[in-house]
């Protein structure tokens, strides 16, 4: 795999996919989330979130982008971690645009981060400075 996938899978090593493919051999939905352990990452945890594809945003995928990130968030927060990285979740090769993901994205991490209860460092991880100009400036927008 490409992207956040691929490199988490080439860094942490065989035995995530390993234990991915035991503990959920038919994958994970669309909107969801699975976990598990982090092989050579120095992590204790990963989520597994999948976005949905664009398909010009009238086939629920604000509502499957949502529903991703709240089941990482809620994963995390089951485990009592303190902290989580999130990426921009299908911006990549699945097409979301990019400002139409920083709104779902930054408003679903707002909204969860006011209930949470363990964890207390929320952070979204950006490929590169446009991506992350654009999230400044939608978060910016909304404060």
């Amino acid at each position: 795999g490409g992207g956040v996938d691929g490199a988490i899978h080439r860094r942490g090593g065989p035995e995530i996919m390993n234990e991915t493919d035991v503990k959920y051999p038919q994958g994970c939905p669309t909107g969801s989330a699975v976990l598990s352990g982090a092989g050579n990452l120095s992590a204790k945890f990963i989520a597994h979130a999948v976005g949905p594809v664009w398909r010009g945003g009238s086939r629920g995928e604000a509502e499957l982008l949502t529903s991703a990130y709240e089941r990482s968030l809620a994963l995390a927060e089951e485990q009592g971690c303190e902290s989580i990285a999130l990426p921009a979740l299908s911006t990549g090769a699945y097409g979301y645009p990019i400002e139409k993901a920083a709104r779902v994205t930054l408003s679903t991490v707002r909204d969860f981060a006011e209930r949470a209860q363990s964890l207390k460092r929320i952070r979204v991880v950006l490929f590169d400075e446009p991506a992350h100009r654009v999230f400044v400036g939608v978060w910016s927008e909304m404060n």
